[in-house]
């Protein structure tokens, strides 16, 4: 019996990239997750495929830039399966630029959805946690926060100030709560789509020929929830060899 199974874990992000690979590792290790993100047809395909395989699913539209919605996604974990043991903080966006761009509304959608994204899941799960006396946050943030390179200040930014918060949580927790960062390098996933063609020509190409696939990064979030209680596995950092 491994040390995911039967535990229940909702997941942010959870219609494709990282969240969803995550969804799928955990549930054929015989976690009972519960899919966050704000395309619902995403959502019900994923959790129809892991009812298939024998596993257990949930899902609820998710827009982690409202608290309501984060509230609604722990307690569809308690009303359907009794309780939440692991909320996995993965929803995020890099709306990539030059500052001198100015691309204000850009700058407050990644706050929005990369640093209040995580405050309000920690504000919807810790009153949970508490209760039941144990708990476990996994934060995706990025090795985007380790190594501060041209066009990815704010982003930076907005992932250190989850790191800030995460090691915060962490002092603060107790013997009972558990945190982990999670640094992923470059992944393959829709993270690139999302970025001006101008300012993707400027990326290195490790980014999309030599990325790893979300898998990879969904083993080291799997490895920091098997563990036995009291032990807290704080920073794993995932990235290709060939990445600076």
């Amino acid at each position: 019996m491994s040390g995911i199974e039967g535990k229940v874990v909702a997941i942010t992000g959870a219609s494709s990239g990282i969240g969803e690979a995550t969804a799928l590792l955990l549930a054929e290790r015989g976690a009972k997750v519960v899919l966050g993100a704000r395309r619902p047809e995403r959502l019900r395909a994923l959790a129809a495929r892991i009812e298939q395989a024998g596993g257990e699913a949930a899902w609820a539209r998710t827009d982690v830039t409202r608290l309501a919605d984060l509230n609604g996604l722990v307690e569809l974990a308690r009303e359907r399966f009794g309780r939440l043991d692991v909320l996995v903080s993965n929803a995020g966006i890099g709306l990539i630029s030059p500052l001198d761009d100015l691309r204000v509304e850009d700058w407050e959608q990644m706050i929005d959805v990369n640093l209040k994204g995580v405050l309000f899941g920690i504000a919807a799960a810790l009153p949970v946690f508490r209760e039941q006396g144990s708990g476990h946050f996994v934060n995706t943030v990025s090795t985007a926060g380790l190594r501060i390179v041209p066009l990815q200040s704010v982003y930076a930014a907005t992932k250190n100030a989850v790191r800030t918060v995460s090691e915060g949580l962490r002092q603060e927790a107790g013997d009972s709560l558990r945190v982990t960062v999670v640094s992923p390098g470059y992944v393959r996933t829709e993270f690139a789509e999302h970025i001006d063609p101008e300012v993707r020509a400027q990326l290195p190409d490790t980014m999309e020929k030599s990325g790893l696939e979300p898998d990879a990064v969904a083993r080291a979030i799997a490895f920091a929830v098997e563990q036995p209680d009291g032990v807290d596995v704080g920073d794993i950092v995932v990235r290709p060899t060939a990445q600076a």
